[in-house]
């Protein structure tokens, strides 16, 4: 007689899965999901971050911004100079001048009808401390460049011995370049004629290709280009860079944007407002002879 097989049991069905389980991927999905986004908004707003971390890091142990704080000079050029505004708060001049700030660009007028509140202070102070002076008026493209040209004529008393004035065109809160352009331009003739001077015209790398390259290559172009070993553009096509907007120079309680020239200073000089031509001598009066 045939032994009998053992009766075949059903396999034990698989045990449910920990919830625990579960959460950990759904955590390790986020950590990995959060970290890919940070990383891209980092390196899309990375030089405003790691300007707030300073900032945080010098408030945790100092108590703030010093005003002492010293960005090393730029190599390999001698004429160094800032560009500053009402954001800089009040500025020690003197102590700036010290620092080997050769020249600065002081915020005078924006738009229609806004005048910087610390330009005149700025003005006077900067001069006094014998750093060469230069102002600047923010261009707004939807308004009409006579109109902000005659804000900047009533706000900047530009004197022989003055940097040229200079337009800051860098909003792109426009619809027609067409028109930006022709009320860029309109800005630049009146101001020429108003200060007997080529005013210079500001704007950062990838505006300045887009929108007015090729357009005022007559006006000296003072580029905004950052985080670059050297600007993009060749040395003939500009004479001033922004190399920084986060600086720190002493005399100034924050950061500050940082510029270089490109020449030495006599260069830099002959920039400045002409002397006023002297006016002509009298013409002498012929006498006439009388016949008898």
């Amino acid at each position: 007689m045939p032994t009998p097989s053992p009766t075949r049991r059903a396999p034990a069905p698989a045990p449910p899965r920990a919830p625990r389980q579960a959460w950990r991927s759904v955590l390790l999905a986020g950590l990995l999901m959060g970290l890919t986004v940070g990383g891209y908004y980092y390196l899309r707003h990375q030089v405003q971050l790691n300007r707030y971390a300073r900032r945080a890091w010098a408030t945790l142990t100092q108590g703030g911004l010093t005003g002492r704080e010293k960005t090393p000079l730029l190599a390999g050029y001698s004429v160094h100079g800032i560009d500053v505004s009402a954001y800089q708060g009040r500025i020690d001049w003197p102590e700036v001048a010290r620092n080997r700030v050769r020249f600065a660009f002081i915020k005078a007028s924006e738009g229609a009808t806004m005048r910087d509140a610390r330009f005149a202070r700025n003005w006077r102070e900067a001069r006094k401390a014998g750093v060469l002076c230069g102002a600047y008026h923010y261009f707004q493209p939807n308004r009409d460049g006579q109109v902000q040209a005659d804000l900047f004529a009533r706000t900047v008393p530009l004197a022989p011995g003055d940097l040229p004035p200079v337009l800051d065109v860098e909003a792109a809160n426009f619809h027609d370049v067409a028109v930006l352009r022709r009320e860029v331009a309109r800005w630049l003739r009146l101001i020429e004629a108003h200060y007997g001077v080529r005013p210079i015209l500001y704007s950062n790398h990838s505006f300045y290709k887009r929108h007015l390259a090729g357009h005022f290559d007559a006006y000296p172009l003072w580029l905004a280009h950052y985080e670059v070993e050297r600007p993009a553009m060749p040395r003939s096509k500009w004479i001033i860079w922004q190399h920084s907007d986060e600086s720190h120079v002493p005399g100034i309680r924050g950061v500050v944007d940082f510029n270089v020239f490109q020449g030495n200073f006599k260069d830099l000089e002959a920039l400045r407002v002409p002397p006023a031509p002297a006016p002509a001598p009298p013409k002498a009066l012929k006498s006439k002879s009388r016949h008898r």
